[in-house]
């Protein structure tokens, strides 16, 4: 099993910058690609980003192409989310889960973590 914990939420401007974190819990870690996910008042979740277990696959949403950039360290357990270029628009509780790759692009893992709130102002 794989307890997963964000951090790294706040509240940012229009045209900064956060990192979120999430970290994993349990010796299986590094053999779940890893994904982030978000969740805006009255809107359904969607997918955001996602990981293969090594780090040697990624792929983005649209909307976060250019400007958001996933990465890992199996050795700390711990997925990254930096985040740049934030606009309104990105205001959303944050989730990281983890899965396979393929379903992670679906919205379907295998465990989630509770979420972190990014609010950005204009």
């Amino acid at each position: 099993q794989v307890q997963l914990v964000e951090s790294g939420g706040g509240l940012v401007q229009a045209g900064g910058s956060l990192r979120l974190f999430c970290a994993g819990s349990g010796r299986t870690f590094s053999s779940y690609a890893m994904g982030w996910f978000r969740q805006a008042p009255g809107k359904e979740r969607e997918f955001v980003s996602r990981i293969s277990t090594r780090g040697v696959s990624t792929s983005y949403a649209d909307s976060v192409k250019g400007r958001f950039t996933i990465s890992r360290d199996n050795a700390k357990n711990t997925v990254y989310l930096q985040m740049n270029s934030l606009e309104p628009e990105d205001t959303a509780v944050y989730y990281c889960a983890a899965g396979t790759y393929p379903d992670l692009s679906k919205g379907r893992g295998v465990y989630w973590g509770q979420g972190t709130q990014v609010t950005v102002s204009s």
